[in-house]
C-alpha cells in the first residue's frame, strides 16, 4: 500500500439518485479497540437527490478535509437541504460545524437525543433541527419518501436508522458495519466479511444485545421491502443481507442467553472512559459471559438497580471532572451500595486527565462496603494506547473467568462420561503459540494443533475464546508455533500455564529471538514455524484457526513433547 494510498474519498452512484461518498483510511484510524484487526476502515457517507437533497452522515473530522473538498467538486453545497444524522458525537461534529459554514441552509434531522448533543456540540441553541421520534417523515421528492427509525443502545442513545422506500436502501448508522478498507464498495462474496463483521458485533454491539434485538425487532415490523444496509462502516449489505440478518439475531441471542451476567456502569466526559468500557466488556464477552451495558447518564435509576440486581458483578467506570466524580456516577454508586449482595464480584476502572480521584472514590466506598475486586483499579491517563486496551480486554476476562469459577464451585462436579473419557485419549502435541502487533504481545501452551495441507503447508490450531492470545489470531494475523522437545518441555509448559495479571509480559525470564515476522521464538524449543492466519472457524467455546506456514526450523534434535489426558472436558 503506498502512501498516497493513506487516506482518500470514493464517490460512486449506487442506486436511483443516490450516491456514497467513502472517506477511506487504509490503516489503522483510532485507537479504540474496534480497530484492532489494523484493516483501516470506511466512513461512508450517502447523499440523495430528489426534488430537495439529503446527506447522511458525513464523517468526522479525519476526513473533514478531503470529504468536503470531495463533495463540494461534484455537488453544490448550497443544494443542500437536509443532513441527516444516524449518531452525533464531538468527532463528527467537527465536520459539521464546517459543512454549515459553507451551508448555512442546512436543516439538520436527527433523534431528540441526537438533536442535544448537536446544540451542545455546535454552541448553538437555535440550530434548525428536524427532530424524529419515529413517526416522522421527511418527503424528498421523486419517491424518496423517508422514514425514521431510533435504534438506540447506551453506548449510543441516539441512534436512528433512515429507510428510503424508493430505492429500498436502510441507512444503519453503526448496526451491520465493519472496519475494512478496500475498492469493494458492495458485499460481493460477503463469507470473506463476515470475520470482520463479527468482530464489529463483538465489540460495539454485544454489550447491548438486548437492545440490538430490539432494533431488529423494529426493522423486521416496520419494513417490508428491503434490498441492502448502508452502514457507516465497511462494505454495503446486498449480496449478504438475509444472512447477515441472521447472524445478528444469532449473536445476540448468544449473549443474552447466558446465565452470568454483568452489570457495567459507566459515564464518560471525552470518550475515553467509554473506550476502557467497550474494552472490558469484549473480554467478559468473548469469555462467554453476558454484559449489561449501562450509560448511567441516560439511564433511570430503575434500570441501574435492576441491571445490579440481576448480575453476578458489576463494575464502575467514571472519569475525573473537577476533581470529582459526575454526579450520574454518583447516583449510580449509591444505587449500587444500596441494592447489590456484598458477595458480587465488583471492578472499578476510569480516564481522567490530571488527577484522577474519582477511581480512588469509587475504589474506597467500595472496598469499605465489603466487596471484592476482580481486577485492579484501572486509572488511565487521558487516552488509551493499544497495550492499555489490552490489559483493559484481559481484565474483563479475568473478571468473567471468575465468576464462572464461583458458579462452578458452587455446582457439584460430575465424573466424567464414558465419552469424555474416549475423546480425552485424543493425543496432541505440546506447542507454546506467541504472537505480537505493535506493542501488544501474547503467548499460550497449545495442545489441539494438527496438520492440515500439505500444498501450502498448513495447520490448525484451536484457540479458546477467552485466551488472552485469541485477537492476535485473526486472518492476516502473523504468530509463530514453537513446538516443544520432550524432556526440556516441563519448565515452558509450567511458565505458560501459570496465571497471568492483565497484559503482563508473558516472556520474563523466558530465553528468546525474534522471528522474522515479529513474534517471539522460544529458544529452547525443538522447532518453530512462522505462521500466517488465512481463516478460522467458531467451533464451540474454542476458535479453529488455520494457519499457512511461512518458513521454519528445527532447533535441535529429539522428538516432540506430547500431552496425554483421561477425559475430554478439559485440557
Amino acid at each position: 500500500m503506498t502512501s498516497t494510498k493513506f487516506r482518500d474519498v470514493q464517490v460512486l452512484p449506487i442506486a436511483t439518485d443516490t450516491t456514497i461518498l467513502r472517506a477511506r483510511s487504509w490503516t489503522k484510524l483510532r485507537f479504540e479497540i474496534e480497530y484492532a484487526l489494523a484493516k483501516g476502515t470506511t466512513a461512508n457517507s450517502y447523499l440523495i437527490q430528489g426534488e430537495k437533497t439529503a446527506l447522511i452522515d458525513p464523517p468526522g473530522e479525519t476526513f473533514t478535509e478531503i470529504y468536503l473538498n470531495a463533495l463540494q467538486q461534484r455537488f453544490d453545497l448550497r443544494q443542500i437541504d437536509y443532513v441527516i444524522l444516524g449518531h452525533v458525537n464531538p468527532n463528527r461534529a467537527a465536520t459539521l460545524k464546517v459543512l454549515q459554514q459553507r451551508a448555512p441552509q442546512i436543516t439538520f434531522v436527527c433523534s431528540n437525543p441526537g438533536a442535544i448533543n448537536l446544540r451542545a456540540a455546535l454552541a448553538d441553541a437555535n440550530l434548525p433541527i428536524f427532530i424524529t421520534r419515529g413517526e416522522e417523515t421527511l418527503d424528498l421528492g421523486r419517491g424518496h419518501h423517508l422514514q425514521f427509525i431510533p435504534t438506540p443502545n447506551p453506548r449510543y442513545p441516539d441512534l436512528l436508522c433512515t429507510y428510503d422506500p424508493q430505492t429500498e436502501i436502510l441507512y444503519t448508522d453503526k448496526l451491520f458495519g465493519a472496519h475494512i478498507c478496500s475498492d469493494q464498495v458492495l458485499d460481493e462474496g460477503w463469507q470473506i466479511f463476515l470475520e470482520d463483521r463479527r468482530y464489529y458485533f463483538e465489540c460495539l454491539m454485544a454489550p447491548h444485545a438486548r437492545q440490538v434485538q430490539t432494533a431488529l425487532e423494529k426493522l423486521a415490523e416496520g419494513l417490508h421491502l428491503l434490498r441492502m444496509y448502508a452502514p457507516n462502516h465497511g462494505p454495503l449489505v446486498r449480496y449478504g443481507l438475509i444472512e447477515l440478518t441472521k447472524a445478528y439475531r444469532q449473536w445476540s441471542q448468544q449473549q443474552t442467553s447466558q446465565d452470568i451476567s454483568v452489570a457495567l456502569i459507566y459515564a464518560s466526559a471525552y470518550g475515553n472512559t467509554a473506550t476502557l468500557a467497550q474494552a472490558i466488556a469484549h473480554g467478559i464477552t468473548k469469555a462467554g459471559v453476558s454484559v449489561e451495558s449501562i450509560n448511567c447518564e441516560v439511564a433511570t435509576p430503575a434500570e441501574i438497580q435492576a441491571a445490579v440486581e440481576k448480575a453476578a458483578g458489576f463494575i464502575i467506570g467514571s472519569p475525573t471532572l473537577g476533581g470529582h466524580a459526575p454526579t450520574p456516577i454518583q447516583t449510580a454508586l449509591g444505587i449500587v451500595l444500596s441494592s447489590a449482595a456484598k458477595n458480587k464480584l465488583a471492578g472499578v476502572f476510569g480516564s481522567y486527565g490530571w488527577s484522577g480521584e474519582a477511581v480512588d472514590l469509587l475504589a474506597s466506598k467500595l472496598k469499605d462496603a465489603g466487596y471484592q475486586f476482580g481486577f485492579d483499579p484501572i486509572r488511565v491517563k487521558f487516552k488509551p494506547s493499544d497495550a492499555i486496551l489490552q490489559m483493559c480486554e484481559e481484565a474483563g476476562t479475568d473478571f468473567a473467568q471468575a465468576l464462572k469459577k464461583a458458579k462452578k464451585v458452587r455446582t457439584p462436579s460430575q465424573p466424567a462420561t464414558s465419552v469424555e473419557q474416549a475423546v480425552g485419549r485424543v493425543v496432541g502435541s505440546l506447542c507454546v503459540l506467541t504472537a505480537k502487533q505493535g506493542d501488544v504481545s501474547s503467548a499460550m501452551l497449545a495442545s489441539w494443533v494438527s496438520q492440515a495441507s500439505f500444498n501450502p503447508p498448513g495447520f490448525t490450531v484451536a484457540v479458546a475464546k477467552e485466551r488472552a492470545v485469541e485477537p492476535l489470531t485473526h486472518s492476516g494475523n502473523k504468530f509463530v508455533l514453537n513446538v516443544l522437545k520432550e524432556g526440556n518441555h516441563i519448565h515452558l509448559m509450567k511458565h505458560f500455564l501459570k496465571p497471568f495479571a492483565p497484559a503482563q509480559d508473558r516472556f520474563v525470564g523466558i530465553a528468546t529471538q525474534e522471528a522474522e515476522n515479529g513474534s517471539p521464538i522460544l529458544s529452547d524449543a525443538l522447532a518453530y514455524l512462522e505462521c500466517t492466519v488465512q481463516s478460522r472457524m467458531e467451533a464451540g467455546d474454542h476458535w479453529l484457526v488455520y494457519a499457512t506456514v511461512d518458513r521454519g526450523k528445527v532447533l535441535s534434535e529429539g522428538v516432540t513433547a506430547v500431552h496425554h489426558r483421561k477425559t475430554g472436558n478439559h485440557y
